[in-house]
């Protein structure tokens, strides 16, 4: 399925070693600073991680869905707040533009995207609408040739570092559902954005995320994704169903990081006059753990096979966001346990990860949104 093995292997490599020589080493400090440091940035735009989905025609890496799930896999392998920095321009950000985006916008906005020199956004949640996106209440009220946006957004991940939004407003105050709500372009310097503090969160310190507030917003109509109203609902659609396959995958290779280094700690560490690891209730917590692994590792990549197919796969989109998001919950929490006290201080880093990875059951989706996209694809079925 893989279109060319041998520049994947490379790129694979390429990404493995940085991974290991230059994000790894820096997970402490960025947890510390709440800051990624600039030759880092400088490194992964060097490598071409901003562009991985825009297509070769405009400058980017142009990779299939499973072999973003292979670089997704390998940037699991260090905190998510590196993956975080660019995730947003290489899914939600960037994907609206490309799949819905007219050829004049893909030219415009693509090239400098895949580049890094762009840093895009998803301004979707609202302080009352997200899992229920087709609620939101931003408006964008057409006047002559532009629309005047106004509205807050929430928890809008890298919105202090973007370069443009991938806006969702509602165009048509009178339809209070989806087919009122249309996608924008619009830049991050436009007058009317104001951007709020920095979130303090739970975990994945080094990704940053803030409000961000339209006020009067003038943005030209030319920044109607793909020139059509009505249209906004079913882009965001289309781009979460990717991102949630993208980030069943960071899942995935974070579960298999914890389990590792769970698993060095089991063998080195000694009670009773013998390694932890020969315990067989700890064998079990490492048992279960690699087989969720290897679980939600062939899910994601039979999702990623189908959709790269061409085949509707909004179901199985749905399971591995799930299951995977589920499982390295449950790898986290086993992981913490492991360790044992030392699991609960900071200086072993296991406990930055059980942290860290909490959000994965929330954003792209919660899993009980997932569970409702699931069972409604299943009775739609069922019903034909």
């Amino acid at each position: 399925m893989i279109r060319d093995p041998e520049t994947l292997e490379a790129l694979l490599d390429a990404v493995n070693r940085f991974v290991r020589e230059r994000l790894v080493p820096a997970e402490a400090q960025v947890a510390e600073t709440d800051e990624i440091p600039d030759d880092i940035v400088r490194g992964m735009k060097e490598l071409g991680l901003f562009g991985l989905t825009v297509p070769e025609a405009y400058g980017g890496l142009g990779v299939t869905m499973e072999e973003e799930v292979m670089v997704m896999l390998a940037m699991g392998q260090t905190s998510p707040c590196f993956r975080s920095l660019f995730g947003t321009t290489v899914g939600i950000g960037s994907q609206g533009i490309l799949f819905d985006g007219t050829e004049a916008q893909k030219k415009k906005y693509l090239p400098r995207l895949a580049t890094g020199e762009l840093i895009a956004s998803f301004a979707l949640t609202e302080p009352e609408a997200g899992s229920d996106a087709a609620s939101l209440r931003t408006t964008a009220i057409r006047e002559g040739d532009h629309y005047i946006v106004n509205g807050t957004k929430r928890f809008i991940t890298n919105a202090p570092h973007a370069g443009i939004f991938t806006l969702m407003a509602r165009t048509d105050p009178e339809d209070k559902g989806a087919s009122g709500v249309s996608a924008f372009i619009v830049e991050a310097d436009t007058p009317g954005i104001t951007i709020g503090k920095k979130d303090r969160k739970m975990g994945q310190r080094g990704a940053h995320t803030a409000d961000v507030i339209f006020e009067n917003c003038k943005v030209p109509a030319a920044q109607l994704i793909g020139g059509r109203e009505g249209q906004g609902f079913k882009t965001a659609m289309k781009v979460l169903e990717k991102g949630r396959i993208h980030i069943a995958a960071i899942c995935v290779g974070a579960a298999e990081r914890m389990l590792r280094d769970a698993l060095n700690y089991a063998v080195e560490r000694r009670q009773f006059g013998q390694p932890i690891a020969e315990f067989q209730l700890v064998q079990a917590m490492l048992a279960d753990s690699q087989a969720e692994i290897y679980a939600a590792r062939c899910m994601v990549i039979d999702a990623a096979r189908r959709r790269d197919e061409g085949r509707e796969v909004s179901t199985e989109a749905s399971c591995c966001k799930l299951f995977a998001s589920e499982m390295c919950g449950r790898v986290a929490d086993r992981a913490v346990q492991i360790f044992g006290g030392a699991g609960y201080i900071a200086d072993y880093g296991i406990e930055r990860f059980y942290r860290d990875v909490r959000l994965f059951r929330l954003y792209e989706g919660t899993t009980q949104i997932q569970q409702i996209v699931i069972a409604r694809n299943l009775v739609r079925e069922a019903m034909r």
